[in-house]
Order: C-alpha cells, then structure tokens, then sequence
C-alpha cells in the first residue's frame, strides 16, 4: 500500500507535539514500515526519519534494494528466527527482537559485532515475545561476551489502558540504567507519552504515522 507524504507530514508534526506536550522532544522515532510498500521508507526519509522499523522478514527483504544506495537505519521488531538471520543480516542494521539465546548465537554467528537490543517481556503477556524479566540480565551479558553490540532494551506495553503500561516501562529504564544500558526502546502509536514519562529513548510509531494498516494475510516470518 502506498502512503500519502502529506498525510504522513501532518501526523508526523502530531506526534512531535505529543512528545513536546510531555517535554521529550529529543526522543528518537522509529517509522514503522510494515505493511506499506517501499513508498514509506523513501517517505520517512524525506521528513527526516532515518530509523524505519518492520517486523516480518519477507515483507522487509520485498522492500529493500541491495545494496542499500540511501543513508537509512533499518530495525527488525517482529519475533525473529534464526534461519531468517542468512537472508537478513545485509538488510537490517540493528535487530531489537533478541529475547533468546539461540538469537544470540544467530547472530554472533552469521553477523559478527551485530548492535541489538535485548527484547524482555515486562508484561508477562504469554502472546508477546521477549525474555522473562529474571532473565534480562543474563542474556545482556551473554550477548555481550558473544561480541554484540547491546545498545539497549526493548519492550511492548501491556494491552488495555496506555496508563497500565507505566510500571513495565519504569522497571525496564531502571533495569537498563543498572546495566549500564543507555537505550530503551518502548512506546508505540497509541502510549508513547507514557514511555516518554518513563524515560524512553525511542518509541516505534506505525499508524499515528503512516495511518491504518490495509488488512492483509498473516505473513510467515
């Protein structure tokens, strides 16, 4: 589906008032891509948005010409597999989905020296991915002996209200401040002032952006 860069320009001036309304101006947007074609990449680029996001690895290697002739940072989101790791790893610069070991070894195997975050399920919602929260630490430093670049972590809110969200995104700030970790990746179209108030570095935006998704058949990872 191709995108409207005047709509995108609007919505895009509305989410940066949200985030000025609640002081975090600074915060870092990630465009969420998936779902729309190769127009919403070159879009994002145009209005000042390098960091584009998409969260199915067939969707993203249809979007992407190789090699890549634009400065854009590319985000994998979705739940990765590890066999998807080969075909992605000239595509993606940084994977924020890392929520197992067996990511880990993917891709200190296949792309050495990889930046990542480390995807925790603060929610405990058994349909989201993400390590547990005792885990967390374990798996940064796992990564981190296995030569990758943890930048920081990453996580979904709880569904319902945006305000039940609040207490996953404080416990993963403060958890990444005792790692040592200066990024956190939380906060989305609909609860992105929250993450903002709880110390949020960058909130991925999918439809406050680029507007609803066309419904379309689950895509195989």
């Amino acid at each position: 589906m191709t995108v409207d860069a005047q709509a995108v320009a609007e919505r895009l001036a509305v989410v940066r008032a949200r985030l000025q309304a609640v002081g975090r101006g600074d915060i870092r947007i990630l465009a969420v891509t998936k779902g729309f074609d190769r127009s919403a990449l070159q879009v994002a680029e145009a209005l000042g948005l390098p960091d584009v996001g998409e969260n199915y690895a067939q969707e993203l290697l249809g979007k992407i010409v190789l090699p890549r002739p634009v400065e854009q940072t590319v985000h994998f989101i979705g739940r990765l597999q590890t066999n998807k790791v080969p075909s992605l790893k000239d595509a993606v610069d940084v994977w924020q989905s890392v929520d197992r070991a067996s990511v880990v070894n993917a891709l200190s195997t296949r792309v050495p020296g990889a930046q990542i975050f480390v995807q925790v399920n603060v929610s405990e919602e058994p349909q989201k991915g993400g390590c547990a929260r005792h885990d967390t630490e374990e798996l940064v430093v796992s990564a981190q002996q296995a030569g990758l670049i943890v930048r920081g972590l990453m996580t979904v809110g709880k569904a319902g209200p945006p305000i039940e969200s609040a207490a996953g995104f404080r416990w993963l700030r403060r958890t990444a401040d005792l790692l040592g970790l200066t990024e956190c990746s939380m906060g989305m179209s609909d609860d992105l002032e929250i993450a903002a108030g709880e110390g949020s570095t960058m909130v991925r935006v999918g439809s406050a952006l680029f507007g609803d998704r066309p419904r379309i058949a689950v895509r195989n990872n």
